[in-house]
């Protein structure tokens, strides 16, 4: 019994330090670098001036997005494959939802991006090194 607690504890430890090493900091201390290409969405309608999954109220005409594991707070560059468009948004929510999505950005960061008649498109995600 005694072994197995000390082994449960080593394995939490061992994946709070894994974990705290990927982790973008909201208090700017480090960002540690994170790249992911793969299929955006956007969302806005019906979600407008509802709460995120950070506790702000979701506003579809801010540069934010819903990741599924980037920490609140992290500022990621969207970069649209098809077209080459870049923007910068920052993570407020949870999602995407939907299989083979890696990220979902607001409706005017999708505008910028140059897919919101479309829906989706291939992107590029990486996070903004901070200052």
């Amino acid at each position: 019994m005694r072994m197995r607690l000390i082994a449960l504890l080593a394995m939490v430890a061992f994946t709070a330090c894994a974990t705290s090493a990927q982790e973008s900091r909201r208090s700017g201390t480090q960002t540690a670098a994170y790249s992911q290409v793969g299929v955006a969405s956007w969302y806005g309608g019906k979600f407008h001036g509802r709460k995120t999954a950070s506790g702000e109220v979701y506003d579809q005409n801010r540069m934010t997005a819903a990741h599924r594991t980037l920490p609140f707070g992290t500022r990621v560059e969207v970069t649209n494959l098809r077209n080459g468009r870049s923007v910068v948004v920052t993570i407020n929510d949870r999602g995407p939802f939907i299989k083979g999505r890696i990220i979902d950005v607001s409706r005017r960061a999708a505008g910028k991006l140059g897919f919101r008649n479309q829906g989706v498109t291939r992107v590029r995600v990486r996070t903004v090194p901070t200052s």
